[in-house]
């Protein structure tokens, strides 16, 4: 590994996925080299490195917590080895840092720094259910979490509608998965029958499923996807 300090974002399996069976061997690699981290969850990053390689001795690593309880006023201290020339690893619990997870306001300190940001190859659950839905890969776009009141929800589901319709962009959200089952009804009993839902569910794990078909469908089948991890796309082939 170069001597040149860099921002390592590291991606980390979804699930009980084997770290190598979706992530390659390079970062690994670069893993056993980084002394300095920043991480979403201490025990999960634990657990992370240690499943990289079993030989990584945890208790010599310098590790800071961000997550949603960090003052973003101590977000850019987190930068200070890296002023001395030591690179730092990001490690969200699961899946890909700053997307969807925090990681972005260390990533923009970074950038206006004039450090060198290297994102690593790992899995998406957002781009790889995009990838099995059949949906539009061109034109889409990640809402999130969609509003827990009522009426807010009305308003962006109708909005969600309003650019699949206009715009033909592809609508990607998620919920807390114990709400999951009654997400999915929602979805059905509000909007058009012929708009089409992908449920992508446990995404790259034992329990993997990722299946599209009309809110029509989905009235009428039978399913549950109850605390299971799932990413909801909502299309309009018409």
């Amino acid at each position: 590994m170069s001597d040149k300090a860099r921002l390592y974002l590291f991606p980390v399996p979804m699930g009980d996925s084997p770290v190598d069976k979706v992530l390659p061997p390079v970062n690994t690699a670069i893993i056993r080299e980084v002394k300095y981290f920043v991480v979403e969850n201490l025990r999960s990053a634990r657990r992370f490195l240690k499943s990289c390689d079993r030989n990584i001795d945890i208790d010599s690593l310098s590790m800071v917590e961000l997550n949603e309880h960090t003052d973003l006023a101590d977000v850019a201290a987190m930068l200070d080895p890296m002023a001395r020339g030591h690179s730092i690893g990001v490690i969200s619990e699961a899946g890909c840092p700053a997307v969807a997870d925090p990681g972005a306001d260390l990533v923009a300190v970074a950038q206006a720094r004039g450090y060198e940001v290297v994102p690593l190859v790992g899995p998406s659950s957002i781009l790889l259910s995009l990838m099995g839905s059949g949906f539009n890969g061109q034109n889409f776009a990640f809402n999130g979490y969609l509003p827990v009141d009522a009426k807010a929800r009305g308003a962006k589901l109708k909005e969600m509608i309003r650019r699949i319709t206009a715009e033909h962009q592809t609508q990607i959200f998620i919920e807390t998965p114990y709400r999951n089952n009654r997400l999915i009804a929602d979805l059905a009993e509000r909007l058009p029958g012929d708009i089409r839902l992908c449920v992508a569910s446990d995404i790259t794990c034992s329990r993997q499923s990722i299946i599209t078909r009309p809110l029509s469908q989905w009235k009428k089948t039978p399913y549950n996807y109850d605390k299971i991890p799932t990413i909801f796309l909502l299309y309009s082939q018409t």
